[in-house]
């Protein structure tokens, strides 16, 4: 009894703080920003095959997605999985269904939808395979790169 009485309290206090913490973190993570890893060849070489990115989640909600922007969202191919992908289409836009293939079609961005593609076309799955992705899907705009290398992003994105 006498451990009890002598521990307890600060046993207690540490995990009223440590559950805090923890609900700070949970809706930090999800509400504001987040540090992420992403692994995949389908944004080279802009992105490391492996690396961590930084990722807001606040602006797409108060400002549009802007063509040229690095996003993170649901895949609508693999539900449960996230994806880096650049934003190249916006709604009512005509982009060419997939720039590889000599038959050139275009497809129209429908409303409150974005095309996304990976900068790696030769090794990506986006867009082209899986269609306009909502908006709805996109869980955050990426604004740096972490790691290997720390870097802060800006669009260099030339529609033609």
């Amino acid at each position: 009894m006498g451990i009890l009485r002598r521990y307890g309290p600060s046993v207690l206090k540490f995990a009223k703080i440590t559950f805090q913490f923890g609900c700070f973190a949970h809706c930090f993570n999800s509400y504001v920003a987040e540090i992420t890893w992403c692994v995949g060849p389908s944004m080279l070489p802009n992105f490391d095959m492996s690396g961590i990115v930084a990722v807001e989640h606040i602006t797409h909600h108060f400002r549009d997605i802007e063509i040229g922007d690095v996003v993170i969202c649901m895949s609508p191919a693999k539900p449960g999985r996230s994806v880096l992908k650049r934003v190249i289409g916006l709604p009512g836009d005509s982009v060419c269904k997939d720039p590889t293939l000599a038959d050139r079609k275009y497809v129209n961005v429908p409303q409150g939808h974005v095309w996304v593609a990976g900068d790696n076309l030769s090794n990506s799955t986006d867009s082209r395979a899986y269609g306009p992705v909502a908006m709805g899907l996109i869980k955050g705009r990426v604004f740096a790169k972490v790691w290997p290398n720390v870097e802060l992003l800006k669009s260099n994105f030339v529609p033609v």
